[in-house]
């Protein structure tokens, strides 16, 4: 009897509801204009603002997405959560704080360009603390642009900063032994394509350490760069042209021949994103007096309160810095890295 009873309640109850539900029905199909009846069918089935996921359901849909489509929302997903509000800042290359050694201090930085070889070798330690903070906004967005193959575009703003700080030398009340500012402009065209070659960047980007002579280095560049991604592994891969300088004002005309014309980034994780393997590439493309630069990053799956991952860092070769662009040294740091990239 009691079975009975509930079961006529919440038919009772729906019957209301459906109804109501054949009425729109109905109001919708009496509609003569083709547009309007479209759009009156259309908005029975937009799924409600409350169905939006947040917290936990919100984390596991954002790891869901592949890590080219999260770093530059090629699936649009981010537009679609923020609707009107504007695009917050989201993390560009890796964010971190770590504590390095290298094989040999450049107590004496130089360049061929006149006046910007130090005289005096500097007291410099051999370990230091290095972070690196890198975020990116969205300027411009397209998300029906359909040109030669491409289906999206979206114009960034992009800005990285990363210091060497003497922490350990308080000889010398603990200088920062050097800043690189690098502010970028990239236009991103998207492909559509789930997997393979998922997007085109053009990029612009000035980067120098705002010193003055004899340490001042600074360049500007152009670059083409194309990402691929599978399921567990990424690669950017890019190419640059050095806009030219007035050679009384270029701080380091031989830049290109240490610090290099291209670069590959490839970066691994598994499907959970437990961890974090990143790999950078750099080589001048010369067969006679070949230079090259590698970094290898890996954040591990120890958490720190949610907060943070403990991060692992080897460099080699030439350019780790801007006033290191033509010394070759070995760095290995450990730290925590704060934001994904």
């Amino acid at each position: 009897m009691y079975k009975s009873l509930l079961i006529i309640l919440l038919t009772t109850g729906a019957l209301p509801a459906s109804y109501a539900a054949s009425d729109d029905l109905l109001r919708c199909a009496r509609m003569t204009d083709d547009h309007a009846r479209l759009q009156c069918y259309d908005s029975f089935s937009t799924t409600p603002a409350a169905a939006v996921p947040t917290g936990t359901a919100a984390l596991q849909a954002e790891n869901d997405r592949s890590y080219l489509n999260r770093a530059w929302d090629l699936d649009n997903k981010d537009d679609d959560l923020l609707g009107d509000k504007l695009s917050p800042l989201r993390p560009y290359r890796s964010n971190y704080l770590i504590a390095r050694k290298t094989t040999e201090p450049n107590r004496l930085p130089s360049s061929p360009a006149p006046g910007h070889s130090s005289a005096t070798p500097a007291d410099m330690d051999g370990s230091e603390l290095k972070f690196q903070i890198s975020q990116k906004a969205k300027i411009l967005n397209s998300r029906s642009w359909h040109f030669m193959g491409f289906t999206s575009f979206r114009l960034w703003g992009a800005y990285t900063q990363q210091s060497s700080w003497q922490a350990f030398n308080s000889q010398d009340s603990s200088p920062f032994r050097e800043t690189n500012y690098e502010p970028e402009l990239i236009a991103t065209l998207g492909t559509g394509n789930q997997y393979g070659l998922k997007l085109v960047n053009l990029g612009l980007v000035h980067q120098s350490n705002g010193r003055d002579q004899p340490d001042s280095r600074s360049w500007n560049r152009a670059y083409l760069q194309g990402g691929w991604e599978t399921d567990t592994l990424s690669a950017l891969v890019r190419g640059w042209w050095r806009m030219p300088e007035n050679e009384s004002q270029d701080d380091n005309p031989d830049i290109e021949d240490y610090v290099g014309r291209a670069e590959i980034a490839l970066r691994w994780a598994p499907l959970d994103d437990s961890q974090v393997i990143n790999l950078i590439l750099r080589n001048n493309l010369r067969s006679e007096s070949n230079r090259s630069f590698v970094q290898l990053d890996w954040a591990t799956p120890v958490t720190l309160n949610q907060s943070a991952r403990l991060h692992l860092q080897f460099t080699s070769g030439y350019g780790e810095s801007l006033i290191d662009y033509n010394y070759r040294q070995t760095t290995v740091g450990l730290g925590v890295s704060f934001r994904d990239w």
